[in-house]
């Protein structure tokens, strides 16, 4: 599970100090599917980047699957990274000079996977999102929808514990942003920890649980669905 103990986190320079978190505490059960809803400016970002592990809380504790990380060093946070999370961003995030199967692909060469088995898991990993047929394709030569799909791919192909989405279906049109959210529950109902940052209400509603933020703060939880 992932457990955050009253957790802050504050940015400061010479002039000003903004506190982004303000001692939050929190569990997410393995194999849940999580929406983080809140105003621009509440702190989702900075929730996700923590959860991530691409930021480190000011004060307080974070529990990554039974670990406690939040003062660990940046080495060993970047290997549980590499091996445990995935990520899924508005702007897709692929590399325009490689194909689609090769942006997938790059996940697995951080990981260490050796030739054949790279190949056989992207070539899974396409065929799950139903983009297998674009493979050789770049990333310009496809639908904003099929670029999504593809940066799901990416975050799956490695079988990671927890799939961290920010606003995946931001730039979508309505039937692939529910196409993309048919995969993330997909993944939950598989075992897999899904935590995603929206703005919408529809796309909240299909989670299992929703979070709300306001100034730092968690405001309020609503179960959804069993």
């Amino acid at each position: 599970m992932l457990k955050l103990e009253e957790v802050a986190k504050t940015y400061r320079t010479t002039e000003v100090e903004t506190r982004a978190l303000d001692r939050v505490s929190m569990e997410i059960a393995p194999g849940e599917f999580v929406a983080i809803m809140g105003p621009s400016g509440c702190g989702k970002s900075t929730m996700l980047n923590i959860l991530g592990l691409l930021d480190r809380p000011t004060a307080g504790r974070y529990w990554f699957f039974g670990e406690e990380v939040a003062r660990y060093p940046e080495a060993k946070l970047t290997r549980l990274r590499r091996d445990k999370i995935g990520f899924v961003f508005q702007s897709f995030n692929l590399i325009d000079d490689l194909t689609i199967a090769e942006n997938v692909e790059v996940a697995l060469i951080y990981r260490g996977v050796h030739g054949a088995e790279r190949k056989r898991r992207v070539q899974a990993a396409l065929e799950k999102v139903g983009i297998a047929h674009r493979a050789r394709h770049k990333p310009q030569q496809l639908s904003g929808g099929q670029q999504q799909r593809d940066a799901v791919a990416r975050a799956l192909v490695s079988a990671p514990r927890l799939i961290l989405a920010d606003e995946p279906t931001g730039n979508l049109d309505t039937a692939n942003g529910e196409a993309v959210m048919a995969l993330l529950k997909q993944a939950a109902s598989e075992g897999v920890t899904v935590v995603m940052v929206t703005h919408s209400l529809v796309h909240a509603g299909e989670a299992q649980r929703t979070i709300q933020l306001l100034d730092g703060r968690v405001v309020s939880e609503t179960q959804l669905a069993a």
